[in-house]
């Protein structure tokens, strides 16, 4: 009986614990919370006491919590008062970014070693005080928080952002909204895009015409990113900016006193062609070139690192980025860098012979390496993208792992320090289907899939999981024209690359990180910043139900939130609303129909519509068979792809398609049974900034014994520039004709157009 009463009492604990953490509240989770009796209240007589001058950065933002909401400025004294005050004392015996809260009634205690400590206490002061505290006009109310203390420190050392201001420019007044947000969430380094194929964002005074040419080009912003075409002669260059040298050591110096460490980015060899656009002697043919106005593939106009000239100007430049920026890590790209010019070149091959290297991925490794014993002699180090591991890793440089986990894997294997940032992380993907979603590129990624990412791969030992710096999220900006796009692609999933970053595995709770979220997004609302809200949206997933000797379509309705749901849907036109049947159990559909679907809270409707059109047709579940059969990398659902009637949506790894790289296919359907048909439909997609391409034609043959076939349809149609994301049916119609065998031959483009390889994705033959 002892140990039972043990046990229970362990359980009523453990659930008192949670319940505990659950009132708290704060993104990202504290490692250590313990609620006391009692709370403590701010008035207009609570005083700041603060002990060294290096704290007044902490005090500013606890004064400017209440500047406009409260209509109060705490008063901030080094005299300690007896009672209602706050207190700011130093604790060497804290890291870095460590802290501790304690909150009593009559007194707010915080302790760290740093400003970066005292501004991360404060984050967390400030997501316990009522979300009103937000509001840019007077709330009549009492600013009160719970009893509590707080230990508190990160898991990882580098919780990053990066924001590409290249593609598209951003002013200065939204990195400095982006530095307040990101110590709200505790991130502690702003990955500053500054250099790319479009834009040069930087001033350099020694070479002004970097900003003077390279910061602008022709606008073509109501065209497509990936259907843009180049700058003709007589076209005024007129989209861009820059940042100046003043713009940039402003938004440093407030980034320092938010404890965030700001990482410039400076591209080379490739990614360089506003630069190449300013000085083509940059380049191996020296070829004048412009600002390309949208997206470039391959990336061929690049420097010549077997010019002197090409390394003097680097180490000019980067000598000019280090009196500006402090960080210990300068960003040097090193990515996506075609290097066929410098193949033929005479300048980079004079090189190569002369230093004895075999192959171009070697003279890349040649210029990084020399790039980072530039910048170790000036006490700084080098990161780059994972290209830079090819034809050997400069003996000090970090590595930021974007394609997959494999190359963060083998640069911390070598003792090479890493962040990791796959894509999952890439926040220009969309957060809830594609097809409701605003322009985005790549696959979906949910906010619970970025809260399910683990940083450390599971193939590193302890030891070479020390190496694993932290987590980054990147917002590349190729789709994304305003500041409210770039917040609807930040948030809400930066709360939970927050989360991942700092709080312990053991204290991370998905079911209440969501809950949280909530709450942060009423602030959110407050601050006025244009959040998603994809977790509200309703997903579908259809399936053949076998099991029937009709056609019977099992449609099964979900969202991404947890807990109890409330779904509503309707069937064809009928108007979706509060009093809309709710859905409790899959649905059984046995006619074409279109379902429209949606998640509501309080008796309103929280997210997107979803519409789904299901197309009963007398293909579902035929045999088909292959000539030749998919690419490996997209099989979808085996062979029965084709007629499963579960059709891809524009997130083409959603597998649901199946694909082939340049190869046609020929697709032959056993129907099962002679049956009377006028239609055949092929479900393809197009999506050329990811080199998908519509097919470039197809025919239709029909039989009733599969071996005479008759031709009932046949097309072809030019290539055509497209530059957004669709999928289309092609249909052939035909007259009235018995068949049980149909076959399809779709002809594949063969060749991107621009160089490269074609992919033709289909999903699913429709007959009707």
């Amino acid at each position: 009986m002892k140990i039972n009463f043990l046990i229970l009492f362990s359980f009523f604990l453990s659930l008192t614990i949670f319940a505990q953490k659950k009132s708290v509240g704060i993104i990202p989770e504290p490692k250590e919370i313990k609620l006391l009796n009692g709370e403590f209240e701010f008035t207009p007589q609570t005083i700041i006491y603060f002990t060294d001058d290096n704290q007044r950065g902490a005090v500013e933002q606890l004064q400017y919590l209440f500047s406009k909401s409260g209509e109060f400025v705490l008063k901030a004294t080094k005299m300690k008062p007896s009672k209602n005050f706050i207190s700011l004392e130093k604790n060497q015996n804290l890291e870095k970014e460590a802290y501790r809260l304690s909150v009593k009634p009559n007194q707010i205690a915080i302790e760290a070693s740093t400003v970066i400590g005292f501004s991360h206490a404060i984050a967390s002061l400030r997501q316990l005080l009522p979300v009103q505290v937000e509001s840019k006009t007077s709330q009549k109310m009492k600013w009160k928080i719970p009893a509590m203390e707080i230990k508190d420190e990160p898991r990882f050392a580098w919780r990053g952002l990066m924001l590409d201001v290249s593609r598209h420019f951003f002013p200065k007044e939204y990195i400095l909204k982006t530095l307040d947000r990101m110590a709200l969430l505790k991130l502690n380094t702003f990955h500053w895009h500054l250099v790319d194929d479009q834009g040069w964002r930087i001033e350099i005074k020694k070479y002004p015409k970097l900003t003077e040419i390279g910061a602008w080009r022709v606008d073509h912003e109501n065209l497509h990113w990936n259907n843009r075409p180049d700058q003709k002669p007589g076209e005024k260059a007129t989209y861009g900016g820059f940042y100046t040298q003043e713009e940039i050591k402003e938004v440093v110096a407030y980034a320092e006193k938010l404890g965030i460490t700001v990482v410039p980015e400076i591209e080379m060899p490739a990614h360089v062609s506003s630069a190449i656009a300013a000085y083509p002697w940059l380049s191996c043919t020296e070829e004048k070139i412009t600002v390309p106005p949208g997206g470039v593939w391959p990336i061929v106009h690049i420097y010549d690192p077997g010019k002197e000239s090409t390394f003097e100007f680097l180490e000019n430049v980067l000598a000019e980025v280090m009196q500006l920026f402090p960080s210990e890590y300068i960003h040097i790209g090193g990515d996506e860098a075609t290097k066929t010019k410098w193949e033929t070149c005479k300048t980079t091959q004079d090189r190569m012979k002369q230093l004895g290297i075999e192959d171009v991925d070697e003279l890349q490794s040649y210029m990084i390496k020399r790039i980072e014993e530039y910048l170790n002699k000036h006490g700084r180090k080098i990161i780059g993208w994972d290209e830079i591991l090819e034809g050997g890793l400069a003996p000090r440089a970090a590595v930021m792992s974007w394609r997959g986990m494999k190359g963060g894997i083998e640069a911390a294997q070598s003792g090479h320090d890493v962040v990791m940032t796959p894509g999952v992380l890439y926040f220009d993907g969309p957060q809830g289907m594609p097809d409701v979603e605003p322009q985005a590129f790549g696959s979906m990624k949910t906010l619970g899939k970025v809260y399910d990412f683990e940083p450390i791969p599971a193939e590193l030992n302890q030891e070479e999981g020390k190496h694993i710096l932290g987590p980054q999220a990147n917002l590349w900006a190729e789709y994304i024209h305003t500041t409210e796009h770039s917040e609807y692609m930040l948030y809400p999933r930066l709360f939970a690359l927050s989360e991942i970053a700092w709080s312990p595995v053991s204290t991370r709770n998905k079911k209440e990180f969501y809950q949280k979220t909530l709450s942060m997004m009423k602030r959110w609302d407050l601050l006025g910043i244009n959040y998603a809200k994809s977790i509200f949206d309703v997903t579908g997933s259809v399936r053949f139900n076998q099991e029937k000797e009709k056609k019977q379509v099992i449609l099964d309705l979900n969202n991404e939130f947890p807990g109890e749901k409330e779904i509503r849907y309707t069937i064809d036109d009928a108007d979706l609303s509060e009093k809309s049947p709710k859905f409790f159990k899959p649905l059984e559909i046995n006619k074409t129909s279109t379902i429209r679907a949606g998640l509501f809270i309080d008796g309103k409707l929280a997210g997107k519509v979803y519409k789904k059109n299901i197309e009963i047709h007398k293909a579902i579940n035929a045999k088909v068979s292959y000539e030749p059969y998919a690419h490996k990398s997209y099989t979808g659902q085996g062979e029965k792809t084709m007629a499963n009637i579960t059709r891809g949506s524009l997130d083409f790894h959603d597998g649901q398609w199946q694909a082939w790289l340049n190869d046609d296919v020929t697709l032959t359907l056993d129907l099962g049974q002679e049956k009377e048909i006028n239609q055949v439909k092929i479900g393809a997609m197009e999506n050329q900034g990811s080199g998908i391409y519509y097919p470039i034609g197809a025919q239709v043959w029909v039989s009733e014994d599969g071996v005479d076939y008759i031709s009932v349809g046949k097309f072809t149609r030019p290539y055509a520039d497209n530059g957004y994301a669709e999928i289309t049916d092609f249909a052939f119609d035909f007259e009235l004709t018995k068949a049980r065998y149909i076959k399809v031959f779709v002809d594949n483009l063969g060749k991107a157009p621009y160089g490269g390889d074609a992919w033709m994705f289909v999903d699913e033959i429709l007959v009707n």
